[in-house]
């Protein structure tokens, strides 16, 4: 490939800073999402637990319900079987005072009638303990059913307490997502901001010239610029833009709070044509990615902080000029720079 410089400007393209503003948007969509994630994780855990409480209380519940019930049921038998000893102790007292009746009318069945009233005394003594007896379970019952009663309200008190723990751990969670958005939004106009300062400054540093450009937020280099056709070593002219570029990044550095997780990544594109049977390298993508190395290896060795570089190939996948010229060829042949989010 011969070096080439075009002297004309065919117009700014605004789609792929648009494509890269999208990719900035689903990147931080997608941090959101994760920390949304592990935030959810964290409380679901919480919940579950309560989940699980709530489940043992419901079963409790169920079976003291069944035991009630049975307890009713005892009840109800008992109370019939008290009925019907009233009424028989009821017909034996009528029988009785019939009998003692008939006693005091005649004397010749007075002794009969009085053999036959103390045989329904002893009956009728019978009967009254059979039903204090009765009367005696059912009172036990009664104590049985309210203690039951009581358990049960104290469960449903637990099971209302537990549910509005949950609602509550809810709220928490839908609150922490909101002041995760906020705190994305600020970060993220905040580096837009430096990002514009940052690309101010080159364009001053580097000047007007037709192989540099601003392509949407990146900084656009031809390749020929910085490397001979399908080499990947730095030539001496691109080593002294470089030099400028590494004194830019360092203060940039020391203006961007700590806490901003930033990086300048380092792209690396090719045209489409393949490489000569003298080249080092077997494809267009390792070239790319070679080339974006041998950048981020002389800025760290300008000073500029390792972690906050990253270099990137994507070979002749990402062209800006959809075109088969050689105009088109060279425009696609590029180093880009771009500020954003690590």
């Amino acid at each position: 490939m011969a070096l080439t410089r075009s002297r004309r400007d065919s117009g700014m393209n605004y789609w792929p800073g648009f494509v890269d503003a999208l990719s900035t948007l689903i990147l931080s969509v997608i941090f959101l999402l994760t920390v949304f994630m592990v935030a959810q994780f964290f409380l679901s855990q919480e919940v579950s637990g309560k989940d699980t409480a709530l489940a043992r209380l419901n079963a409790q519940i169920a079976r003291l319900s069944d035991l009630l019930s049975l307890e009713r049921t005892g009840k109800a038998d008992l109370e019939d079987e008290v009925a019907q000893l009233r009424a028989s102790l009821s017909t034996a007292e009528s029988e009785r005072d019939r009998l003692r009746g008939a006693a005091a009318a005649g004397a010749q069945s007075g002794e009969e009638g009085k053999a036959e009233a103390g045989k329904l005394a002893s009956q009728l003594d019978l009967e009254k303990a059979a039903t204090a007896r009765a009367v005696a379970q059912i009172e036990l019952l009664n104590q049985q059913i309210s203690a039951l009663r009581r358990q049960i309200a104290a469960l449903e008190e637990a099971l209302g307490t537990s549910e509005q723990k949950e609602k509550d751990a809810q709220l928490r969670i839908s609150d922490l997502g909101q002041r995760l958005n906020v705190a994305l939004a600020q970060r993220v106009q905040e580096l837009s901001r430096y990002r514009s300062d940052f690309f101010g400054k080159l364009r001053v540093i580097l000047g007007n010239r037709p192989d540099i450009r601003v392509v949407g937020d990146r900084f656009v280099f031809q390749s020929e610029v910085f490397f001979d056709s399908g080499q990947a070593a730095l030539r001496p002219e691109g080593r002294a833009e470089l030099d400028q570029l590494a004194t830019a990044v360092i203060d940039l550095e020391k203006k961007i709070p700590p806490e901003i997780n930033w990086v300048l990544r380092v792209d690396g594109h090719t045209d489409t044509r393949p490489l000569s049977a003298t080249s080092p390298f077997k494809t267009n993508w390792e070239l790319s990615a070679a080339r974006a190395i041998s950048v981020v290896q002389y800025l760290i060795g300008k000073g500029v902080s390792p972690q906050r570089l990253a270099a990137a190939g994507f070979g002749e996948f990402q062209p800006i000029d959809p075109g088969t010229t050689e105009e088109a060829f060279s425009r696609n042949r590029r180093i880009e720079l771009k500020l954003t989010e690590r």
